[in-house]
């Protein structure tokens, strides 16, 4: 997960310092179509869940093959922020009602 956060970071223009010490020490945002476009093309992840926060705010959640995930916040001014991160991501699937 580290050479992601470290690719992540560089892509933002953000290397070093407290970021890498500590993920969440500094949040990471840039505008959504950025922030799309970097969790997709360049990291390869997916986005598997959504829900809304706020009716300002949209929560995603964002896997890679690995378990990699990412959560990001995306704000109805067009901005983004991964607000968490971490590893071992696992789809738990629907319950079963029965």
């Amino acid at each position: 997960m580290a050479r992601w956060l470290f690719s992540l970071c560089l892509g933002f223009g953000m290397a070093g310092g407290p970021t890498l010490a500590n993920p969440i020490a500094e949040v990471i945002c840039a505008p959504t179509d950025q922030m799309t476009g970097k969790l997709t093309r360049q990291l390869g992840t997916t986005r598997r869940a959504s829900g809304l926060r706020s009716p300002e705010e949209v929560v995603e959640i964002w896997t890679d093959p690995d378990g990699d995930w990412t959560m990001v916040i995306a704000y109805a001014s067009g901005q983004s922020c991964i607000v968490a991160m971490g590893a071992h991501w696992q789809d738990t699937g629907p319950e079963d009602p029965a």
